[in-house]
């Protein structure tokens, strides 16, 4: 089930570090392995006015730190560099987002100990389903980088080239997997053969207390209601593990008129065809079935979304 972290909480401790002038080293009693200090180029990102501003910020952002410190990177605050990297990575522009954060990773590519600091930041930040402002496309160039690193054995690569298969699967604007499904009347069903405007893709175990508030608001959901009148929406909610029995009892509490199938034997996971580490998970596709929201839990993402489309 998935946890959702206080977007507030994490954008407040990203923005200290950029909203105070503190010198690049200190030392103090409550935090005494922390004797090295971030410090982004600007005091304040309130005072990033222009476009200018924003691209010499990103483009000096790291400056400050010191990638060749080795082993010695456990001088710096872990709390306040993961906070740098969560202002980095909503900083940055999607257009230069691929380049910039090669770039980084190269840069970090110093030392084992700076490379493993920046992959685990970079894995918290951009992966973990509990993080809001995870971003698969961000993630992307990291994993390529880390995939083909000279400081990485094979055993080593072995993670972040099964996670880059995972983050590359049903991307954005690309037709999502398709794959089989059963109901309860033991008939078998595909994903393709939905004929709908749009379809609404639920990935949902019984008892989990966050799915039970995404289907709420699915179902209750005035616009999606009104956008149903005049266009063919279909939900199709998936139960992708094995308790078959536990899918059975708990059918009874799904919406009347969705499609509530189960992924027999597992294919979906074993296959990795979807990114099933958290739950729920909540696609929007279209009649041709491209991804429009990739593994999101926002209903009002889903009403904006095909509100968008049907305007144009």
């Amino acid at each position: 089930m998935r946890r959702i972290l206080c977007l507030a909480h994490l954008l407040l401790l990203a923005l200290a570090v950029g909203c105070t002038s503190q010198p690049t080293t200190a030392t103090t009693e409550d935090t005494p392995k922390a004797t090295l200090r971030f410090k982004p180029p600007f005091n304040n990102v309130n005072e990033l006015t222009s476009r200018a501003d924003y691209e010499r910020y990103v483009a000096h952002y790291w400056n400050d730190f010191r990638f060749d410190i080795g082993d010695d990177v456990e001088l710096y605050s872990s709390d306040e560099l993961y906070s740098a990297f969560a202002q980095y990575v909503m900083l940055i522009p999607a257009n230069k987002a691929d380049s910039l954060l090669r770039g980084l990773m190269r840069r970090a590519h110093a030392s084992r100990p700076v490379l493993n600091l920046f992959a685990d930041m970079a894995h918290d930040i951009l992966y973990d389903p509990n993080s809001p402002v995870r971003n698969d496309e961000y993630y992307i160039p990291i994993l390529e980088e880390l995939t083909r690193s000279p400081l990485l054995d094979e055993y080593d690569r072995m993670i972040p080239e099964h996670t880059l298969h995972i983050v590359k699967q049903n991307r954005v604007g690309t037709i999502a997997n398709d794959f089989k499904y059963k109901t309860s009347d033991g008939r078998s069903h595909r994903l393709h053969a939905i004929n709908a405007d749009y379809t609404i893709l639920l990935f949902n175990n019984p008892g989990c207390e966050m799915c039970k508030q995404v289907i709420d608001e699915i179902e209750g959901s005035a616009v999606l209601r009104e956008l149903g009148k005049k266009h063919n929406i279909v939900t199709l909610a998936i139960y992708p593990d094995e308790d078959i029995e536990a899918w059975r009892q708990y059918l009874a509490q799904m919406p009347k008129g969705w499609i509530c199938g189960y992924d027999e034997g597992m294919l979906l996971t074993n296959d990795r065809l979807y990114d099933l580490k958290a739950i729920p998970s909540l696609y929007l596709l279209d009649r041709d079935k491209h991804v429009l929201v990739k593994d999101g839990v926002s209903v009002k993402q889903v009403e904006e979304i095909i509100k968008r489309g049907i305007e144009l």
